[in-house]
């Protein structure tokens, strides 16, 4: 009989390095669940196709970093917003700017599009949020009432109503139409980071740094339920698409929550951290989270999710058998949104505020959109997605295939040891291999058993052990562990009472004399905490440890040779490549030689560690990530 291949309920798709510098923003496309878009420090907008490695196109233009994206249903056009206020909107299909916004006067937090009409939402950390006519390039309306930044901004499925979320704690509601507020939901106790319509009903639900989700009804304009006991400040919250339940990405876990009376359905585990945005397409569910200059996407198996029930689930194990899941309740709902059959005219009030939005285009915007450029970075993949307008298909031109699940890991063990075992298997068997990589934070140590130091019970009738002989027992086994920390701690007296003459040179040279990586760790970890301790003699010395911890199988003494190899770079890389690159000086110059010959001594070192920092850059998690951002300050030495 054929084993079933079990697969995993959640799993990393990929991760790649999406900008130049930190990226400060992300958003999903939610019509396929292929597309995302990255803003970045480097004040670009860079577009991706999911679980391929390259930029499909990189839009510039901006001259600050870029704090909010977001694209329309479509994905036929995208709008940026930067930390100096700007607002941009790229055609995606024509690979052009077509607007450039002014009118903020600070960071641009949150944009949305109408889900009909041409026109875009944007909140400000100057507290206002602004309704923009894409095609008379203008301001239409202001709204004024939070006191605080708009970190969220949702049109509602009928494009009548649009709900904002800031760190004042409140969500209010305001109606296009009439252009006032309809309503202020007060009661969490914390900035509200983010808001979602429900597909179909009148309900509203936000997620706050309160650790907090609430679901508001929209024709009572009072709370529903309230949702307590999230793991971390939610950030990311999208209902499902039938609006059977909600879904929350909190930190390293999807929950799955119903609302009337609140209920956690299902909880999933998915190393994601952080989670930015959320997309749902072919009953998967793809999360996409950034760290740095670095982007991770991930795959939830929707349908091994309990969606609906009665009872609260546990965690999601993949090797569990699924349970049929019950249909869904036939619950009276509430008011259903009346979407218009064609796209909505603007609203009925136009008020000018200011002289910057009554203007018109002038030859500074014409400027400004001059020198916004969309650099298609890979061609077929550009085709592929933005089809010229004339043609039938739209992204996606054919309906794309839910992402394929990766086995169980153990699932290949667990297949030979189902196989019967034969004389000859049973003598090469030989014991589980230690990890590549220990990891720093681990519930036992590698390669111990805790039954190792228990006495064996041969009879089950022996008499219990004495404390004196059950001691003796526990300790066998010890005294090489006891010899190995009376050797560090001695060795870490040494550097100690060097260290505290004030010469921080000569106690980093005696811990390397001692030639224990265990201390050289230990002092790196003192001396990175103040960067002012780094000098240019103190690199030569330190450069070949870090070569050394970089190759270590411990995950500790990777992180701590990254972090000094980061310092150096950031602090000393720049001197040392512009002082090899200057003329010799006429004279005899003794200190300027010396220095000289430092740099020398260094560069030769970061060039052997570079090999090294290049080789590991592929590496998946929390290791690649690190390597991939020495690998980029170290471009320079190419």
């Amino acid at each position: 009989m054929a084993t079933p291949v079990v697969t995993k309920t959640a799993w990393k798709l990929q991760e790649i390095v999406a900008h130049a510098s930190n990226v400060s923003s992300l958003v999903l496309g939610k019509a396929s669940g292929r597309l995302l878009a990255t803003g970045g420090d480097d004040c670009r907008v860079n577009l991706w196709s999911i679980n391929k490695p390259n930029c499909i196109m990189s839009l510039t233009g901006h001259t600050s970093p870029v704090e909010s994206v977001r694209l329309n249903t479509p994905e036929e056009l995208i709008v940026a917003g930067s930390q100096s206020g700007s607002i941009r909107v790229w055609d995606l299909e024509a690979a052009k700017i077509l607007r450039t916004l002014m009118g903020h006067k600070a960071n641009i937090c949150s944009l949305d599009f109408h889900p009909y009409g041409e026109f875009v939402a944007s909140g400000s950390q100057d507290t206002n949020i602004k309704l923009w006519d894409i095609r008379r390039k203008g301001c239409v309306f202001r709204y004024r009432g939070h006191s605080q930044a708009v970190r969220c901004l949702r049109f509602s499925p009928d494009g009548k109503w649009l709900a904002s979320a800031a760190d004042d704690h409140t969500v209010k509601l305001w109606d296009l139409t009439a252009g006032k507020m309809m309503s202020e939901f007060p009661g969490h106790t914390g900035p509200v980071n983010v808001v979602e319509f429900h597909p179909n009903e009148y309900l509203l639900a936000s997620g706050s740094s309160d650790r907090t989700i609430r679901f508001w009804d929209l024709e009572k304009f009072q709370v529903v339920s309230c949702i307590e006991g999230e793991p971390g400040p939610v950030r990311s919250v999208l209902f499902n698409p039938d609006g059977c339940c909600l879904y929350s990405g909190c930190q390293d876990s999807l929950r799955v929550y119903g609302w009337e009376p609140e209920r956690c359905f299902d909880v999933v585990l998915v190393n994601w951290g952080k989670v930015a945005d959320l997309a749902i397409c072919n009953d998967q569910l793809i999360g996409v989270a950034f760290s740095q200059s670095n982007v991770s996407s991930y795959v939830v198996d929707l349908t091994r999710v309990t969606r609906t029930g009665t009872v609260a689930q546990g965690p999601v194990q993949d090797s569990q058998p699924l349970a049929q899941q019950p249909p869904h309740p036939s619950a009276p709902l509430r008011r259903i949104y009346e979407r218009p059959s064609t796209a909505c005219s603007k609203p009925q009030r136009v008020r000018r505020n200011s002289e910057s939005e009554r203007r018109s285009p002038s030859s500074e915007d014409d400027r400004d959109e001059r020198e916004s450029r969309a650099e298609i970075q890979n061609a077929e993949d550009y085709n592929e997605i933005f089809q010229p307008r004339n043609s039938i298909s739209r992204t996606p031109p054919r309906r794309s295939e839910p992402f394929p699940a990766p086995p169980e890991d153990d699932m290949a063990t667990a297949k030979e040891a189902a196989k019967p075992s034969t004389a000859m298997d049973t003598q090469f068997l030989v014991p589980n291999a230690e990890p590549a990589i220990i990891p720093a934070a681990r519930n036992e140590p590698i390669g111990l058993k805790a039954s190792d130091f228990l006495p064996a019970m041969k009879i089950p009738q022996q008499a219990e052990l004495v404390d004196e002989d059950a001691m003796s027992q526990i300790r066998k086994g010890h005294d090489t562990m006891c010899v190995v920390l009376t050797s560090r701690h001695k060795n870490l007296d040494t550097v100690r009472a060097v260290w505290t003459t004030g010469d921080i040179k000569t106690s980093v040279d005696s811990a390397v004399a001692i030639n224990d990586l265990a201390v050289i760790v230990d002092l790196l970890n003192i001396v990175n905490q103040k960067a002012s301790l780094w000098k240019l003699d103190l690199c030569t010395t330190v450069l070949p440890q870090i070569e050394k911890l970089l190759q270590s199988k411990y995950e500790s003494y990777v992180q701590t040779g990254c972090t000094s190899l980061k310092l150096i770079l950031q602090r000393f890389l720049p001197l040392i490549t512009d002082i090899l690159a200057a003329p010799p000086s006429v004279g005899v110059d003794i200190s300027r030689e010396e220095r000289l010959h430092k740099c020398r001594l260094c560069y030769k070192q970061l060039k052997s560690i570079s090999g090294l920092v290049k080789s590991k850059s592929g590496l998946s998690g929390r290791h690649g990530s690190a390597f991939r951002e020495l690998h980029l300050l170290m471009a320079s030495l190419d």
